[in-house]
């Protein structure tokens, strides 16, 4: 339900005075004697935070089904951030810290999906979700929320909400009738200094403006999400006048100034730079969504001059972010004399066993589910090589959304139009083995949970998609040297805003330039037409606007489903009982350089 005002300052009562506790250490001084100035009196607080946990309490992969490993040699989870937050809490004295996400928390694993979908906690007397558990047990004091936050629909979002013991804040999320604030905007905490005057801090909560485009199913009519920077200036000043002595932003948005979704919204997507360069006022923002690590990062306020303190943590719970805050009593308030901040790994402890040992029973509930056997392969496939290979295991899930698209065309007025599919590289490691294909294998194809869509597209449209595409390769010279490790993901293009198109033929040549790369397009062996009209199965985020391609967001929506594209894949395998890439997979498109073909 929509956030009342008694609601929402109970919310804020009960935030602040779940850390006004007494016994913090003070920063030693001399006693003033007679004709010597008195002391300035001083304390000293940190701020841990994390992000994008993405359903990680474990340092587990359910998709590979061991311990989780990169190359690296990270670690993810929930339970070893517990034993750095207890860590920090012992150096510093629990009174001292605070505890804070920044968002994107019940969606990414098969743990965070088992609880939504197969064994929702919103069914009648239904589960706790491990997510709240664990962030419980830790004592976490708020969090942001994050785009992915949506992903499941509202009411699974609310009922996470219902079994936190700490506030979801997001002033930026606003009941679509009202514009009032759907959640939390903030939350204030009260921590008691051995001076008498204790320090009040305020943590207000951004969100993603994408939420509008990437959750549109879930979100129209019901929510809108105005830009951070707007919000921000609206409850900075207001937060202030509270008597808040600290502002912390937590901002599910990045530090890069950039969006992925185009002209579709007038916001920028990764904003929380020019939230510190905008608003005055703020003195750290704890940044999430964009997946980088930034230790410490300062960006100097235009009205002020002074600096704020930025720091992002790395995904899944690999990092920790320390905020550390000096105060000095000034003029009758705390004023804030120093912020710094760094990040600590997660791999250089173990795992807590308090949060290990309370979600066991989950743990190994999904470990069971995602090893069902649903079908068998004749051959194993792999997604090694298929960021610059076409390959038969992204063939896979490209057959998989055409034939759902064309079954659903049937009869209809588009059931003669041609149907292409368009897939991406979602994980480096995702395989099909030889053999028995567990839920596991099929659903590590596509690890978000996206849905199908079927859009109406033109030839000459098709040929930009694909031009905009191949601005992945990195352009290199025809002779020279080919290193794969240095070939993709030019000007940061992740893998999953790379696409491969079937039905077509095609040739990159990346020793053009971005725009010119695409050569001999062809359908059905003949040049495409760029007239022509073709049916793209499309999946939601595309079609949303994430990753901001050409055409397909403004083109004709000919079907869309509600099934996520990875069950679609599970029970295609289930149907049809054995997988044969020699019944679907082809080359249909590959790297070349003045038409030698790069591999």
């Amino acid at each position: 339900m929509p956030l009342n005002r008694r609601t929402f300052l109970e919310r804020s009562a009960a935030a602040g005075a779940g850390v006004a506790v007494a016994g913090a250490v003070a920063v030693p001084a001399e006693a003033a004697g007679p004709g010597r100035p008195r002391p300035q009196k001083r304390y000293s607080f940190t701020v841990m935070g994390t992000t994008d946990l993405h359903g990680n309490v474990f340092n587990w992969d359910y998709f590979t089904d061991k311990e989780f490993d990169d190359k690296a040699h990270n670690d993810v989870g929930l339970a070893k951030i517990s034993t750095l937050v207890n860590q920090v809490r012992a150096a510093k004295g629990r009174r001292n810290t605070l505890l804070i996400d920044a968002g994107d928390t019940i969606q990414g694993t098969q743990l965070s999906y088992y609880y939504a979908k197969v064994d929702p906690i919103t069914q009648t007397g239904g589960p706790v979700h491990p997510m709240a558990q664990a962030m419980n047990a830790i004592g976490y004091d708020a969090a942001a929320l994050g785009n992915h936050e949506f992903n499941y629909g509202i009411p699974v979002l609310r009922k996470f909400e219902e079994q936190c013991d700490f506030p979801l804040l997001g002033a930026n999320a606003l009941d679509a009738k009202s514009l009032r604030p759907a959640f939390a905007p903030y939350s204030m905490h009260c921590l008691r200094t051995p001076h008498g005057k204790d320090v009040k801090v305020a943590v207000l909560g951004l969100t993603n403006p994408g939420i509008a485009i990437w959750d549109k199913a879930n979100v129209t009519g019901k929510m809108v999400f105005p830009g951070l920077e707007e919000q921000a200036a609206k409850w900075v000043p207001k937060l202030r006048s509270m008597g808040a002595d600290v502002v912390i932003v937590s901002a599910h948005s990045g530090s890069s100034g950039t969006s992925s979704y185009g002209d579709q919204l007038p916001y920028i997507e990764n904003a929380a730079a020019l939230v510190a360069e905008q608003v005055p006022g703020i003195d750290a923002i704890l940044v999430g969504h964009a997946h980088t690590e930034i230790p410490e990062y300062k960006v100097a306020n235009k009205e002020t001059g002074k600096d704020v303190v930025l720091s992002e943590p790395l995904k899944w719970g690999q990092r920790l972010t320390l905020f550390d805050f000096d105060l000095v009593w000034e003029k009758g308030r705390w004023v804030v004399e120093k912020v710094g901040a760094q990040v600590l790994n997660s791999n250089t402890v173990a795992e807590d066993p308090e949060i290990t040992g309370l979600l066991a029973d989950e743990h190994k509930k999904v470990v069971a589910y995602v090893n069902q056997v649903i079908g068998t392969s004749t051959a194993a496939m792999t997604t090694a090589d298929a960021p610059w290979k076409d390959e038969p295991i992204i063939d896979l899930i490209n057959v998989v959304q055409a034939e759902t698209v064309k079954a659903a065309l049937a009869g209809g007025a588009y059931a003669g139009l041609p149907v292409l599919s368009q897939a991406s590289c979602f994980s480096r490691t995702a395989r099909i083995p030889a053999g028995e294909i567990s839920i596991k294998d099929a659903a590590g194809l596509y690890p978000f949970e996206n849905t199908l869509e079927a859009r109406l597209l033109t030839g000459a449209q098709l040929k930009d998609y694909l031009e905009y595409s191949a601005k992945y390769y990195v352009q290199t010279p025809a002779g020279a040297p080919v290193d794969t490790a240095k070939l993709t993901n030019a000007d940061s293009t992740p893998d999953y805003n790379y696409d491969a198109v079937s039905g077509l033929t095609y040739d990159i040549d990346i020793a053009k330039p971005v725009g010119q790369r695409i050569v001999d397009l062809a359908f059905e062996g003949r040049p495409l037409d760029p007239a022509a009209k073709f049916v793209l199965a499309v999946n939601n985020y595309r079609a949303s606007g994430g990753g901001a391609f050409p055409h397909v967001a403004k083109a004709e929506q000919l079907w869309a489903n509600s099934e996520e594209i990875r069950n679609t894949i599970i029970q295609w395998v289930k149907a049809k009982g054995t997988v044969d890439p020699g019944r679907f997979a082809s080359v249909d498109w590959k790297l070349t350089r003045d038409g030698v073909p790069v591999f």
